[in-house]
């Protein structure tokens, strides 16, 4: 249930190990994948899942480049993106030719139980069985103790070249509104690039029409012109409690709301592709899916808790507009470990570098012994 991230990765992963699985997909919309586009390291792909994925890249790049009002730094990791477009395409092509594959384009769901859905389509209802139900239908929890990852982004078509070779992955050179502030750039070709205005922020409210045009004054302040082709904009929680759903015999709560994903970033790729092969793995194995997990569950319920942990720091001990410094400070840190922080894989080493030396810039030592959210900025001034 959803065509989103999640359940677009279990479908190639579940037909790659079995082509003659029968398999159904229900979707709301009208296209796969919403609209969005997904990033990570070239390393984030396990071996496994090398082949049935490379079809859903649409860009890569050899390094990228993060800039800080006191830092600025270039990183050699490889990085690639996903776009929705291309996902809706490769994950609508492999179900129309799977033999026993369907894909159901605007179905509601109205009821779900292990091993049982009922839907609406066209007006009428349907009741579907199976061994495994995964419901992965977006964002859907409730977020009390949180921050919030808000963002537009605008894809340019430009009059001319950017000259850009790598993408600017974080640039927290600007004005620090409404939390930490920072704008992220992607290449997509020589003469289009996309342009994010994010910031992590105290609440959810989301001026569309603010960052739109913040994202075209900065766009403005590099020299490029051009139109607008494409736009997407999102407000996810950043929660510091939370928990993974446990896996039941015949149904898997997946992404978000299954406590899926990453509350520091929001980068949730590297962690829905370890879902899909573990899944895909227990069908080649002929293993019941559900099952299967449990190992997965909990070495991702041990990375949630330091995640959860570092998520409240930056939000209840460092004020609005001192929140850069955390990121700062984590820039300080060897390739691998920040590989492997967004793809929530840390090693004890790299626990241990998090908390090593001298702390953020900006950290208030009230929020941190006495309990109290952070002070306002001119406090800490």
């Amino acid at each position: 249930m959803g065509g989103g991230l999640q359940n677009g990765l279990i479908a190639l992963a579940a037909l790659a190990a079995r082509p003659d699985l029968r398999l159904v997909v229900l979707e709301r919309g009208s296209t796969l994948g919403g609209d969005h586009t997904w990033c990570f390291h070239a390393d984030d792909v396990p071996a496994a899942a090398a082949a049935w994925f490379a079809p859903l890249v649409a860009h890569r790049w050899d390094g990228y480049d993060v800039a800080f009002p006191t830092r600025r730094r270039t990183l050699t990791s490889p990085y690639a993106a996903l776009t929705s477009a291309r996902f809706d395409a490769v994950v609508g092509a492999a179900l129309a030719a799977a033999p026993n594959a369907r894909l159901v384009r605007g179905a509601e769901v109205d009821a779900v139980a292990p091993g049982r859905v009922g839907y609406r389509h066209d007006g009428q209802w349907h009741e579907l069985t199976a061994t495994t139900v995964v419901d992965a239908r977006g964002p859907q929890r409730t977020a009390t103790d949180a921050g919030w990852q808000k963002f537009v982004g605008h894809e340019l078509a430009l009059d001319r070249p950017h000259g850009l070779d790598r993408p600017m992955l974080m640039d927290a050179t600007v004005a620090q509104d409404d939390g930490f502030r920072f704008f992220y750039v992607l290449p997509l070709a020589p003469d289009r690039l996309l342009i994010e205005d994010t910031r992590f922020s105290d609440g959810p409210d989301l001026d569309r029409a603010a960052l739109a045009e913040a994202v075209a004054a900065y766009a403005a302040a590099h020299g490029w012109t051009g139109r607008v082709v494409r736009t997407e904009h999102g407000c996810l929680p950043m929660p510091w409690t939370g928990d993974v759903v446990a896996p039941t015999p015949g149904l898997i709560v997946g992404g978000y709301q299954g406590g899926w994903f990453h509350p520091v970033t929001g980068y949730s790729l590297p962690i829905a592709l370890r879902v899909a092969q573990a899944i895909a793995d227990a069908l080649a194995a002929d293993r019941e899916p559900a099952a299967a997990l449990a190992p997965l569950v909990t070495e991702h319920r041990a990375q949630l808790g330091l995640a959860f942990r570092l998520t409240k720091m930056m939000f209840r001990w460092f004020a609005p507009p001192h929140r850069w410094g955390v990121l700062e400070h984590f820039y300080r840190l060897p390739e691998p470990t920040i590989r492997r922080f967004y793809a929530l894989a840390l090693t004890r080493g790299d626990r241990a570098r998090l908390f090593v030396g001298r702390p953020p810039r900006g950290l208030s030592w009230r929020a941190v012994f006495g309990g109290a959210p952070a002070p306002l900025a001119k406090e800490l001034t």
